[in-house]
């Protein structure tokens, strides 16, 4: 078994509450199949960093777990994660603590999301290491954000909420902002996001084809 790799790794993730997960999908799927295709790409991306050499694995949460498609499996499944609260105002706040809070850990920080589940063990392996010869590592999405940020010293993340974010230009923003606190920035793969059903079969074909969210997006024939 490998040893561990000095990062935590982050999943910043909401409840797959019908109504409220997947709002864009849910318009052309339906409010609880977009919140199940929501919980098995959770799913399936915390099964990806729970087979990751890390020293720490973290999730910060928000949402109604109860009310949430898949809760049970996800409860089960977060057993092996620390789990926080997400705090702040917005989107960009909520990031920016979620680092802040992992960072205590006394780990670098390699943050991600639960819109890529073709994420794989080796990916976030590959991605812990680049950070540990780098002071940031960035993983671009097709969409122009990114998919995963990761931080050497996370402990100072308030840049991260002047970021905008859910734009086309929202990587390179990032990008220029670690450009701006001098901080050297290493590029990890491009990898799509689920955000609309004309992301789903883009995505489904870099996932295994017996994961939680290739199964369910066949069943719902997304």
């Amino acid at each position: 078994m490998s040893a561990p790799c000095p990062v935590n790794i982050v999943v910043v993730a909401k409840a797959p509450v019908p109504g409220l997960a997947k709002t864009r999908l849910a318009a052309s799927i339906g409010a609880q199949s977009a919140a199940d295709v929501a919980a098995a790409a959770l799913l399936d991306t915390l099964d990806a960093v729970a087979a990751t050499p890390a020293a720490a694995r973290t999730v910060v949460l928000t949402g109604d777990l109860d009310m949430a498609s898949g809760a049970a499996a996800i409860r089960d499944r977060l057993r092996t994660f620390t789990v926080l609260d997400q705090r702040g105002a917005d989107f960009a706040e909520r990031l920016a603590n979620a680092h802040r809070d992992a960072s205590r850990a006394g780990y670098p920080v390699l943050q991600i999301g639960m819109d890529t589940p073709q994420v794989s063990a080796a990916l976030l392996a590959e991605g812990a290491a680049a950070l540990l010869g780098a002071e940031a590592v960035l993983g671009p999405a097709e969409d122009g954000g990114w998919w995963a940020l990761g931080l050497v010293d996370a402990s100072e993340p308030d840049w991260l909420a002047t970021v905008p974010m859910s734009r086309s230009d929202t990587g390179r923003q990032t990008i220029r902002a670690l450009q701006g606190r001098g901080l050297e920035v290493q590029l990890l793969a491009t990898l799509a996001d689920v955000d609309t059903v004309g992301d789903v079969e883009t995505v489904r074909r870099q996932c295994d084809p017996a994961s939680r969210f290739s199964c369910v997006t066949s069943a719902l024939e997304v």
